[in-house]
């Protein structure tokens, strides 16, 4: 078997998680990838010049429990356990709670956001706190940092990424287990390509994934990325609400998720 070391990622169809697949398999990792289309990543993969004993792809929906946990699970069995998890898959749409059907765009964002990562890391824990090492890397968002208007859902499913990778870090940090938390400020990907407000710092998706992985490397516990966005985020903390209330007086909203071409 390729001794190579491993990592496993979701959402690894496009964006931000194809670069970091791409930058991993430049490295020389193995890749173990999911999403929910297969033959994109496959096709992809093909097109890198990675074979089967360089890459795997698994079809799997991260808003299903037994989905993903089941996609963890054959990544063991037939490529070993990973050294590193990187819970990357989410979705971002705007939502006005005003409108019923927005309910349940929130109900799925959270699903996916919030539940799916936590899903993507159970088959995991255990086996790697057996082995005493390992990291596991969820992708927050500086948007986590506070509410922006038409971003209830996004918003605060980043919130609780980011409180959830601290929870489980505190779990894990005497078992050899490493919980790294990265929030992305703006990255230009599909996703952001339909963001209809301006995006300070704005950076590709390859410079993304690369300083990304210095960052899990070292096992840092939580990295914005760029560095500006983590002033930024400093700030946002520090401001009085009526200030931060006032910056964001007739700023553009998201487009609502159900008004999307999908």
């Amino acid at each position: 078997m390729n001794s190579a070391p491993l990592v496993f990622i979701t959402g690894a169809s496009s964006g931000i998680g194809q670069a970091l697949a791409l930058h991993y398999a430049k490295l020389g990792f193995r890749l173990a990838l999911v999403a929910r289309r297969v033959d994109l990543m496959q096709d992809w993969a093909r097109s890198q010049g990675l074979g089967e004993e360089r890459c795997r792809c698994y079809g799997a929906d991260v808003a299903e429990i037994d989905s993903i946990v089941g996609a963890g699970e054959r990544c063991i069995q037939e490529l070993g356990l990973p050294d590193v998890v990187i819970a990357n898959a989410g979705i971002s749409v705007g939502v006005d709670t005003a409108e019923r059907e927005d309910i349940d765009q929130m109900a799925r964002v959270y699903a996916i956001n919030n539940v799916g990562l936590a899903a993507t890391f159970q088959p995991f824990i255990k086996p790697m706190c057996a082995r005493a090492s390992g990291t596991l890397v969820g992708i927050a968002s500086v948007a986590g940092i506070r509410g922006l208007p038409g971003h209830g859902a996004y918003c605060s499913s980043k919130a609780a990424v980011i409180s959830y990778c601290e929870s489980l870090r505190g779990e894990l940090n005497t078992q050899g287990v490493s919980v790294v938390t990265i929030l992305p400020g703006y990255v230009d990907t599909p996703l952001t390509r339909e963001n209809r407000y301006s995006m300070p710092f704005l950076i590709s998706a390859e410079t993304f994934a690369e300083r990304a992985f210095h960052a899990i490397a070292a096992r840092t516990s939580y990295r914005v990325i760029p560095w500006q966005m983590g002033i930024v985020a400093k700030l946002l903390r520090l401001l009085p609400n009526w200030a931060f209330d006032r910056a964001l007086h007739g700023r553009e909203r998201k487009h609502r998720g159900t008004s999307q071409p999908q």
